[in-house]
């Protein structure tokens, strides 16, 4: 009977009765089959009876189980197929070595066809019989269970996938075969590449749950159940089991969004494998997961919060949240995503769970609150509103819920984020906190009690919360002043901080109560609070500030912050002795508080500050603050601000200050005694407005007492006399002016100034004449009487005068010079004028600039027509023109046509002393040949321009001036170069629109080099060209900056000319500063040129950008600042002259200025970027080679600004030549300007910076260019391959010359150099271009390389043009076919020529490639040739090993058709005498897939022919090869051998008997081995072949080289046992035994010491061989002879056994002698009592017992060795069981027997002396020997 094996299989289908009849049949079977064959047997039964149960028949369709339901009507023939599958179950349970047909039972499962009720049964037998299969098969099955699983039932399902998780735990935990690989891929782009996910993610998600706990984390019951079945999982199982998964699924290769969620599952995994398995596929496979994919979000966080708190869910499938190591790591991904932050509710339910869930801990805590800070910086603001007040109530409850003084780390980072949340909060709804300042005391409350690590973080959410409280209601600011000035005091400085801060961030500057704050604040210990009060105040940059700039401010009103400031400090309000109370705030405080009062009082320009009472209005007020600043605790600098802010109130409520100060003199008299100046000076000032209050006779009675204290009999303290000084002056000034004095009172005063100015020293005499210059602006300064004579002040002082300015003291010397101005305001006299300048210009060649300001102001002064008045000067805080104009750092003075100044009564005398100056300025010092006098010169025709510019002089003189000045910005000094220029913009200013005109023409032209010739200026001996140190010094270390000392130089140098090299030099720096001068002058005009400017810009811009980039900052910063006024659109300007300007730059960054070329090299570097290619098309080569050129330029700077310009035109190129982001036109033309460029020039540049460049720059094209690259090919390439030799470290060079002495492997060296060259960009590059090689390409690109292959040299290069092929082949594939003829010789040759094993092998690799492409002949030459290199020299052989190797590494499909030529030549080679050469070929034969045996076999006639032809070669080494293959051969075959030892033994016969070689012994090996294995085989064929053999070893015996004739004796050995013809002894043993005389003889005559040399020499070499030899020879040849042809020749083999026992000989030679005498015993041992012996044979066994045992136990005596004494005790035993069983007639007594029992009790060895014991007891059974005891 022939049932199928499954359903598919059957024929037609069978009836329900043949069914039965067959269900039955099977059920016998079944039940007669032993359970060693009942797995075939359930192959084919199992399958059918399970189809059976679909028939529609009832008796068949019976449901099958192991409990059996009541019987049915219908069902009554249901019987056979219930029992076979009983008795399968029954028989198969508890046997799991039985196999069910798991294949069959699939198939039945998957087909369409079958019922449910099939499938149920199916997938029983299916799991029984999956258990059952080997590892290996379940593994090779596992993924085809997975096919369409997405379709089957779930209870399936989950049966299917946990039989496949099985599967992978058994064989994928450690890795993935590529074909199983391959198998699960095809399904990950399906719903069953889903399933499975999902159930691999559950299974590594389990965990085995402890007792109690029913449903593992992350997972619901049902899930649990679906992953484990019935037993949970457990240990290494579930260890194994999650490994293979994690592995699966890598190489299944899903998308990154699937896998993130279980990799992150196994990183967070219990055991450490798993952890380390997950987060290694976390970090490399999935780390490009998209964070913002909202299923992959909502899937995480269904993980983290699980669905226990659902209620519509059943109990069993809901999902516990998941482990806590997982949701740490969870945490950290939802700080990661924006989508997780948009996630309601679940963000929610997360933050909450981390903050309050009953699984909590404290890291999950602070991960929490981190997330929390995610969220609410970025959550949309609708959800945002949603959830922030529930999280922030949520917050808070946590800090309500933590101690102050947490000392957890943990703790203190839950805190920290918790702030951090709630300042992200505050400034994304800070509607949430504006109401009510609850979170505001919060959050000072924390500053001050928090831990000092947790006060910053507050700090910045309450900075943050600050912004929250900008749009508050009133009510709360209100509520906020007084917190802020609670906590504006407080010790913590992170409050007050705070504190500060809100106070200027809440309130504008009109809020009294945060000003107040921030006057506080400006006294405080640490910077940043006092420089935050400060700024507050508008106070931080209060110097740098002019008034003007301060009114812009919105000031409180002052009466408004008067009254606060007396409402906080009531004390103000007790106005007593100031003085001697105490300082009611800190000098810091005090001096913030006045500072900002005054910026109030002068933007409160009310009217009405007057018309009220005057003890309270805000002037008396301002006042007692004023006067509390006095105080003795005050600082010096807050009483001399104080006395300021007083006179300045006095210039505008001057009436109301003198009456509250005239009754207070004693107060201000006692200020003139103060330590500080500057408050001397102001209480001076303030007396003197105070003495316009008085009468007259109280006005005189003060400059009475002032002038007293000035009494030359009793000298007062220093301040006292100083204050007295300036007072003086400003009450006599103020008397003038109230003329109250007479003229005699103010000549008396003026003459005991004058005497203070000649007796007291400068300080004091320049005090003295400041004032007499204020009384000088009063009236003219009356003569004094000196000498009996009247005479003017200025001719008294004159001498003394010129004293006092020729010293040190700058600040005296300015008060006597401005002075001199005063003074001669009111001077009738020209000769008294005259008098003051020569001393003014006496000061021309001063150094100091305050000094010539000093002297250009008191110029102005005798000019007339400044713009101040006498009351300006002596009424306010006054110092200068000069600082009050502040003409150096701001704009020009917008000049007014009134003038200002008082007239002169002598226009005369003041016309004459304006004379006197131009002539001064213009013909001696701005001319001048001196910087000194030139800077003097330009100060005072500057000031004289601004201070007196409406003069009808100065108008006349403007042409004049402005040509100074053009003369004068050139100058080196920069003082006077930036004055010359600001004078510019004042003459532009003052003159007509002709003038303007020629000016803007000027500068222009000076700006670009246009300029029209200066004025000369003679060069006298002391003139300075260069600033000293700008050409270095001479060579006696002495300066070089004066033209006498260039001179000098040129003179010594013997070269006068190079005076006007130096004079080039200045010229170019004079140019320069002109330059320079001109921009600042040009700044200045260009904002009110207009449109003059616009015909000139054509010209202009080009410079201007060159000049923003010059190598000096002065004139970077001047051109910058012309560039913003002139450019509007500075990106427009750029574009509408970009041709220009490129060119431009081009052109002078090749000049010969280093300058120039550094500032072109940097603006084009800047100006390119970003271009299109239309743009930079006809400039880009021209840039590179300017690029190039700057690289080597000899100046550091420019190479430096080279560099800068090669980054930026390599980042263009690189982007003009991506086709991703250009137009591939565009992108393929750039690539043709470019590339042949760099290969060409860039390359191969001697400059390294270059090279290196240009390198990198093509390695980045190739990337991006795409197809565009294809034209270039063969250049590109060519120039790589040889770049990797050219460009190489010189430093590998040297190292491989000096190789050998290093002890350096030169094969390890080239094989580092080639995988450095490999590492290299250049490398990379080549990659690049192998892919976008194309068939087309190869027509220019192969014939080129077939170029490098023949020429190119480096062994970087070689390797490299090698392997270039090599990958172009397997890119190309098929389309090198057309060239594999020429690429296969020249690689053949390349690969023979090739001294460098590394490029050797590269050659044969490509050699190999290519051979896979080429025809069938063209494959034969080329392995027939490299088959024949074995028989060359080393060189060829060695390479035709690599290039077998590489065909069947590379070409093994190829190769594999001519075996027959390869193997032999693999095999022979094996053994050729270079060590290398063998190794090679012994690798290449290891790697022969099939075994030796079986290879041999398979290959034999071609490997016998290839060894006769080498036998028979003329090469000795040919022919020791030979011989050593056919040893190994017959050695390693044995008799399957025998079909072809023919021509073998005929090569080796015929090698024997000729001329001796070196080597020569391994033909005997083989002989030996050859007759070994043949010897049937020879002998069956020729019966005579043995004797012609044994004669022909036998004559090899008697050859005299040693090893030779040893290797004879072996294999003359090893031929008498291969054949055992007894007829060789008679041949053998005669020779044998001549031998053995021979050496006897030797010896004996030797130690006689009888013979000469010469005939030790001869003998030697004819007893050359070891006596051992002949021995193991003669042993053998015993062992197959004859016992009669023994006994015929006994007394030989007596002879050679004694002598051979001789004490002289060796114990080797004994242990031969011992096997012979034993193969002697052996021969006459055997017998079975019928044998007859020969006659003679007694006496052979006596002589052997009596004579050779005796020596024998010599031997054991003498030599002391355990290998002889057990050798000798055996041989010994052997002669005496001989002795004691041949049957003698008569046996005498032995005589060393004695001997022998003392050997025995002393013997070491335990062999030996069990061996002599039995001698001993043989020695006992002897019969019929009397023993005699000796």
């Amino acid at each position: 009977m022939a049932e199928p094996s499954s359903p598919a299989a059957a024929p037609p289908a069978p009836t329900d009765a043949e069914r039965e009849d067959a269900l039955d049949r099977m059920l016998t079977r079944l039940a007669l089959a032993e359970d060693a064959r009942l797995a075939p047997l359930l192959a084919r039964v199992l399958p059918y009876a399970i189809t059976s149960l679909a028939s529609p028949a009832a008796s068949v369709r019976k449901l099958v189980s192991l409990t059996t339901p009541p019987p049915s009507p219908d069902s009554i023939q249901h019987e056979p197929v219930m029992e076979i599958l009983s008795h399968i179950n029954k028989r198969v349970k508890h046997r799991p070595e039985i196999l069910l047909p798991m294949l069959d039972l699939w198939k039945i499962y998957t087909e369409s066809a079958s019922s449910s009720i099939v499938r149920n049964f199916c997938i029983v037998y299916i799991e029984m019989a999956f258990e059952r299969l080997p590892s290996e098969e379940k593994g090779n099955i596992a993924p085809d269970l997975l096919i369409n699983i997405s379709n089957v039932p779930s209870q399936h399902q989950g049966i299917i996938l946990r039989l496949v998780s099985k599967a992978i735990g058994e064989c994928n935990a450690r890795k993935v075969d590529d074909t199983i690989a391959s198998k699960y891929r095809s399904i990950s782009g399906s719903d069953d590449g889903l399933v499975f996910a999902d159930f691999g993610f559950h299974t590594i998600l389990y965990q085995t749950p402890s007792q109690g706990i029913g449903c593992p984390a992350g997972l619901s019951l049902a899930q649990a159940d679906r992953v484990t079945g019935k037993l949970p999982l457990k240990g290494d199982t579930l260890t194994s089991r999650k490994l293979g998964i994690l592995n699966v699924l890598e190489a299944m290769q899903l998308a990154s969004e699937i896998v993130y969620p279980i990799y992150l599952a196994g990183a967070s995994d219990s055991q450490e494998s798993v952890t380390k398995r997950g987060d290694e596929l976390l970090k490399r496979k999935a780390s490009t997961a998209n964070l913002e994919d909202p299923k992959l979000i909502k899937k995480l966080f269904t993980l983290f919060n699980g669905t226990a708190s659902a209620e519509n869910i059943a109990a069993e499938l809901k999902v516990a949240p998941a482990p806590s190591s997982l949701r740490v790591r969870l945490m950290s991904v939802f700080c990661r995503s924006i989508a997780a932050a948009n996630a309601f509710p679940y963000t929610l339910q997360c933050i909450f769970g981390c903050i309050y869930g009953s699984g909590t801990t404290s890291r999950l805590k602070q991960l929490g609150m981190e997330f929390t800070v995610w969220v609410f910086k970025h959550a949309v603001m609708d959800q945002l509103k949603l959830i922030g007040p529930v999280i922030l109530s949520g917050i808070l409850r946590s800090l309500d819920g933590s101690s102050t003084t947490e000392a957890d780390s943990t703790g203190r980072d839950v805190k920290i984020f918790a702030y951090q949340a709630i300042g992200l909060l505050a400034s994304r709804m800070p509607n949430l906190f504006s109401n009510k300042t609850e979170m505001a005391v919060r959050l000072f409350t924390a500053l001050r009690l928090e831990d000092q690590s947790l006060r910053l973080t507050i700090q910045e959410a309450a900075t943050s919360l600050a912004t929250a409280y900008k749009g508050a209601s009133k009510v709360v600011l209100k509520d906020l002043e007084a917190l802020l000035l609670e906590n504006s005091q407080v010790e913590q400085i992170e409050v007050r901080f705070s504190a500060v801060r809100w106070a200027t961030t809440l309130y504008d500057m009109r809020h009294c109560p945060s000003r107040y704050i921030c006057m506080l604040g400006a006294s405080d210990v640490k910077l940043d609070i006092r420089e935050m009060a400060l700024t507050g105040l508008n106070l931080l940059n209060d110097e740098s500030q002019s008034s003007t700039i301060a009114i812009d401010f919105n000031y409180p009103d002052v009466v408004e912050i008067l009254d606060y400031i007396y409402s906080q400090e009531p004390q103000l309000l007790h106005s007593n002795d100031h003085r001697q109370g105490k300082l009611l705030f800190p000098p810091k405080t005090f001096l913030a508080m006045i500072k900002f009062l005054m910026k109030c009082f002068e933007a409160s320009g009310s009217p009405d500050l007057s018309q009220e009472d005057p003890s309270h209005s805000p002037v008396a007020k301002m006042c007692v603050v004023l006067e509390h600043a006095m105080s003795y605790e005050g600082s010096s600098e807050l009483h001399a601000l104080a006395l300021k802010s007083l006179v300045d109130i006095s210039s505008r409520q001057p009436k109301l200050v003198s009456s509250r100060y005239a009754n207070r003199l004693h107060w201000l008299r006692t200020l003139l005694s103060h330590v500080d100046s500057d408050a001397r000076e102001a209480a001076a000032r303030l007396l003197g407005i105070a003495s316009s209050a008085l009468s007259s006779s109280a006005a005189l009675n003060l400059l009475s007492e002032l002038t007293s204290t000035l009494d030359p009999n009793h000298s007062p303290r220093f301040e006292i006399y100083h204050g007295s000084l300036c007072a003086i002056g400003y009450v006599t000034a103020c008397c003038l002016k109230e003329s109250y004095i007479h003229e005699e009172l103010v000549e008396k005063v003026v003459d005991i100034l004058v005497k203070v100015v000649e007796s007291e020293g400068s300080t004091l005499a320049s005090i003295a004449m400041e004032s007499l210059g204020h009384i000088g602006l009063r009236c003219a300064l009356p003569s004094i009487s000196r000498n009996s004579s009247a005479a003017a002040v200025l001719t008294v002082l004159h001498e003394r005068l010129t004293k006092l300015l020729s010293e040190n003291d700058t600040k005296a010397i300015q008060k006597i010079l401005v002075s001199l101005g005063h003074i001669s305001w009111n001077e009738l006299s020209f000769s008294h004028l005259k008098i003051a300048l020569d001393l003014i210009f006496g000061l021309a060649r001063s150094k100091v600039e305050d000094v010539l300001f000093a002297s250009a102001e008191a110029l102005s002064f005798i000019w007339g027509e400044v713009p101040v008045t006498a009351d300006v000067i002596l009424e306010t805080n006054f110092a200068s023109l000069s600082q009050a104009t502040n003409f150096l750092t701001g704009d020009a003075p917008q000049l007014g046509s009134k003038n200002l100044g008082k007239s002169s009564s002598c226009e005369e005398a003041r016309a004459m002393a304006r004379e006197e100056i131009i002539n001064k300025l213009f013909d001696t010092l701005i001319y001048s040949s001196r910087k000194e006098e030139r800077c003097a010169g330009t100060v005072c025709l500057v000031s004289l321009t601004m201070y007196c510019g409406r003069h009808p002089k100065i108008l006349e003189l403007l042409p004049q001036i402005q040509e100074a000045f053009s003369h004068l910005i050139g100058d080196s000094n920069e003082l006077t170069q930036d004055l010359a220029s600001q004078g510019m913009s004042i003459v532009y200013e003052l003159g007509d629109a002709s003038m303007k005109g020629q000016l803007v023409h000027a500068l222009v032209n000076t700006l670009t080099g246009a300029a029209k010739k200066k004025k000369a200026i003679k060069l006298m001996e002391d003139s300075e060209v260069f600033q000293e140190g700008t050409i270095g010094s001479n060579p006696t270390g002495g300066k070089l900056s004066t033209y006498k000392e260039l001179c000098s130089l040129a003179n010594e140098m013997g070269q006068p000319d190079l005076i006007y090299k130096f004079m080039d030099l200045a010229n170019y720096q004079a140019a320069l500063n002109s330059k320079r001068g001109a921009a600042f002058g040009f700044s200045k005009i260009a904002k009110q040129a207009g449109e003059a400017l616009q015909p000139h810009l054509h010209t202009l811009i080009p410079r201007l950008v060159r000049y923003q980039y010059d190598p000096d900052k002065n004139i970077q910063d001047s051109m910058g600042h012309i560039w913003k006024l002139i450019v509007a659109d500075p990106k427009k300007a750029i574009d509408e002259h970009y041709d220009i300007i490129v060119e431009d730059l081009l052109v002078q960054s090749g000049s010969r200025l280093w300058r120039s070329r550094e500032a072109s090299c940097l603006a084009l570097a800047d100006i390119i970027q970003g271009r299109r290619y239309s743009q930079v098309s006809k400039h880009l080569r021209k840039i590179w080679t300017i690029t190039f050129r700057v690289m080597d330029d000899i100046k550091e700077t420019v190479r430096n600004a080279g560099d800068s310009l090669c980054r930026a035109v390599s980042s263009l190129t690189i982007r003009l030549c991506d086709v991703s982001l250009t137009n591939a036109s565009d992108a393929k033309e750039t690539m043709n300007i470019v590339l042949p460029y760099l290969l060409s020039e860039g390359i191969l540049s001697k400059v390294s910076s270059v090279q290196k460049a240009s390198i990198s720059l093509v390695m980045k094209l190739a990337k991006g260019a795409g197809t565009a690259l294809r034209p270039h090919l063969s250049e590109l390439v060519s120039c790589m391959l040889e770049c990797l030799s050219s460009l190489e470290d010189q430093r590998l060079n040297y190292v491989e010359m000096h190789a050998g002495s290093a002890g350096i492997q030169t094969e390890k060296l080239d094989s580092l150099r080639v995988a450095v060259a490999k590492d290299s960009p250049m490398w990379e590059t080549l990659d690049i271009c192998i892919k976008v090689v194309d068939t087309n390409s190869l027509e220019l690109l192969i014939p080129r390389l077939a170029q490098m292959v023949r020429s190119a040299v480096g062994l970087n290069t070689r390797v490299g043009v090698a392997s270039f092929i090599t990958l172009l082949v397997q890119k190309v594939m098929i389309n090198i076919k057309p060239y594999t003829s020429m690429s296969l010789k020249l690689l053949y040759t390349a690969v023979l020529e090739e001294r460098s094993s590394a490029a050797k092998r590269a050659f044969a690799s490509s050699c190999a490639a290519v051979l896979k492409y080429a025809s069938q002949s063209q494959a034969q030459k080329l392995i027939e040739d490299t088959a024949s290199l074995h028989l060359g020299e080393k060189n060829s052989q060695l390479s035709g090993a690599v290039l077998i190797k590489s065909y069947l590494s590379n070409a093994a499909d190829v190769i594999s058709g001519y075996n027959a030529v390869v193997i032999p030549v693999i095999f022979s080679s094996r053994f050729d005498d270079d060590k290398e050469t063998s190794a090679l070929y012994g690798e290449l034969w290891e790697d022969v897939p099939s075994s030796e045996r079986v290879t041999l076999q398979l290959y034999l006639p071609e490997i016998v022919s290839l060894l006769c032809d080498c036998m028979s070669s003329s090469s000795w080494a040919g022919k020791r090869k030979s011989a050593k293959a056919t040893k190994n051969l017959c050695d390693a075959l044995g008799e399957p051998f025998s079909a072809h030892y023919h021509n073998i033994l005929k090569s080796l016969l015929k090698e024997l008997p000729g001329r001796f070689w070196e080597g020569k012994d391994a033909v005997l090996d083989a002989l030996a081995s050859l007759c070994s294995c043949c010897h049937v085989a020879i002998t069956a064929e020729d019966s005579t072949m043995p004797t012609v053999i044994l004669n022909a070893v036998c004559a090899a015996c008697s050859r005299k080289p040693k090893l030779y004739r040893e290797a004879a004796f072996s294999c003359l050995q090893k031929v008498i046992m291969a054949f055992k013809d007894p007829g060789f002894f008679n041949s053998v043993f005669p020779m044998l035994c001549e031998v053995s005389n021979q050496s006897v003889i030797f010896k004996t005559r030797a130690s006689s010491s009888l013979t000469t040399a010469a005939d030790e020499q001869d003998e030697s070499a004819i007893v050359s061989v070891s006596l051992d030899k002949v021995l193991n020879c003669a042993a053998s040849s015993i062992s197959i002879a004859l016992p009669q042809d023994i006994i015929h020749h006994k007394k030989s083999i007596l002879e050679v056994l004694l002598n051979s026992l001789s004490p002289e000989e060796g114990w080797q030679v004994k242990l031969s002698s011992f096997l012979c005498i034993k193969e002697v015993c052996y021969k006459f041992l055997k017998s079975d009592g019928s044998t007859t012996w020969p006659q003679g044979t007694d006496d052979l066994v006596q002589e052997m017992y009596h004579s050779v045992a005796s020596k024998v136990v010599d031997s054991i005596r003498l030599v002391k060795i355990a290998q002889v004494h057990i050798a000798a005790s055996e041989c010994l035993l052997e002669l005496i069981k001989l002795y004691r069983d041949f049957p003698l007639t008569e046996r005498r007594e032995a005589m060393f027997e004695g001997e022998l029992i003392q050997l025995c009790e002393s013997e070491k060895s335990e062999q030996a002396k069990a061996l002599l014991k039995q001698c001993l007891t043989a020695l006992k059974d002897l019969t019929g020997v009397t023993m005699v005891m000796g």
